[in-house]
């Protein structure tokens, strides 16, 4: 049986993501029977990173002005230095991440490495346990967030990792949390 059959996740995302932390989770996700979009502020492609080099290009199906968070069963924010910290100058993609939260329910939203930093931008962070790559663990108390060094961490939908070595656990949470849906906090 498939998890995801059924559910349609977005992964934002545009240039300088960490390799690793788009395309594993996106093929996971894609092999848990979902419809998987890459979202980004503009079409064509968006460049990856990996170690300290430019890696693999990556197709957008979607542009930020093509879909709304309502599309969407849940929303996958990779990593990478770069990414987050260009995405977070987009008031759309802010926008975007905003969406998935309502006064009652939250969607799932899965964000490691650097990925956090849009849950900052989206005020989604505050009042939250969550964790990120140590670098940033600053921004996110200053967000409001309760930060833990954990391998993943879930709060009521959220789930966050450090690194691409946690991928495996934050893979796994992700899925589950997908499945499970909206999240009544």
């Amino acid at each position: 049986m498939k998890n995801l059959k059924d559910k349609k996740i977005a992964i934002l995302a545009t240039d300088g993501f960490e390799e690793s932390e788009l395309i594993e989770p996106l093929n996971r996700f894609k092999e848990e029977g979902a419809t998987v979009h890459v979202v980004s502020p503009e079409g064509g492609s968006i460049r990856g990173w990996k170690g300290t080099n430019w890696a693999k290009e990556m197709k957008v199906d979607k542009t930020l002005n093509d879909v709304k968070p309502s599309d969407y069963d849940g929303l996958m924010l990779p990593g990478g230095v770069i990414n987050p910290d260009l995405l977070r100058k987009y008031k759309k993609a802010i926008e975007f991440v905003k969406g998935f939260k309502t006064s009652e329910k939250m969607k799932p939203i899965a964000a490691i490495c650097h990925g956090p930093w849009m849950l900052a931008e989206a005020g989604i962070a505050k009042g939250r346990k969550l964790t990120s790559y140590d670098s940033i663990r600053t921004d996110m108390v200053n967000a409001g967030a309760t930060w833990m060094d954990k391998e993943v961490v879930v709060d009521n939908g959220v789930v966050t990792s450090r690194s691409p070595e946690d991928l495996m656990a934050f893979m796994d949470k992700a899925v589950e949390e997908f499945r499970e849906g909206k999240h009544t906090r």
